[in-house]
């Protein structure tokens, strides 16, 4: 029997018979639950806005097709920016990795990186920042672009932000798996449902898609993923001053890149 006191406590009372025993029970139930509650786990989810640099991102490589046009012979932007394999590897045309990522071959290559990159390039940057994220992108989508050249070798050409679309799912990918501890949730899988779907809108055939750019793109992806998810690495996040270091970094190596596309091509 419980009985509640005037003072707050609480009386137990039983049997004579059976009173070592009870005392036995509560003494073991005091010390199985001694650490009873336990202290609550604060889990801090960093976010940063992400939806208007995602819009300006998605609005800028629109634009730069207005100005460049489908990918034709004798184009001037795709002579001097695509990913070319022999310019890069003997020619040492490195700035070729990052501007082919701003080409695109067609209009149905820019609205599926558009459509479905938008959504995962916000969640990147939201995870991310924008500073952070858009250099991340850029490298990780630069070594998928190598990684491919390097495949393919010879006179190997490719244009398209989807390389670095897909080393955007690598990324995110395994963020859910490091961070989010959930190796084999349904999340994890959200993002490969995204590549399939810009897939199923390019098409996985044909003279203008390159699936090595793809698959060498989430390679790079997952490599860069386990990079950012170093501890050192992922507190530059929370640090405004890097924050803008990066994204100053990552817009003067795509001028950078852009300018010296011009200057070769030009000479």
């Amino acid at each position: 029997q419980i009985e509640q006191q005037e003072d707050g406590t609480i009386r137990i009372v039983t049997s004579p018979e059976i009173v070592e025993r009870a005392r036995y029970q509560l003494q073991r139930y005091l010390e199985e639950n001694r650490n009873s509650p336990p202290p609550p786990i604060i889990v801090q989810h960093s976010s940063f806005p992400s939806l208007l640099p995602t819009l300006v991102l998605i609005g800028s490589l629109a634009f730069f097709f207005m100005i460049t046009g489908p990918w034709r012979p004798g184009a001037f932007w795709f002579e001097a920016g695509a990913n070319d394999a022999d310019a890069i590897l003997d020619g040492g045309q490195w700035y070729r990795l990052v501007t082919s990522l701003t080409l695109h071959a067609d209009f149905s290559h820019l609205a599926g990186n558009c459509l479905i990159g938008a959504i995962l390039i916000y969640f990147f940057l939201q995870i991310n920042g924008v500073g952070f994220g858009l250099l991340a992108i850029l490298l990780s989508g630069s070594a998928g672009n190598l990684i491919n050249i390097l495949a393919h070798g010879g006179d190997h050409l490719s244009v398209g932000f989807s390389t670095a679309i897909f080393s955007i799912i690598g990324m995110l990918s395994m963020y859910q798996m490091i961070e989010q501890r959930q190796p084999f949730g349904i999340r994890l899988f959200v993002p490969f449902m995204a590549g399939a779907a810009l897939l199923a809108m390019l098409g996985s055939s044909g003279e203008r898609t390159d699936l090595g750019s793809h698959l060498f793109g989430l390679l790079a992806g997952l490599i860069f993923g386990l990079l950012i998810a170093a501890r050192p690495v992922k507190q530059l996040r929370h640090s405004s001053f890097m924050q803008i270091l990066f994204f100053i970094l990552a817009v003067s190596w795509l001028l950078f890149s852009w300018n010296s596309a011009f200057t070769v091509k030009m000479g």
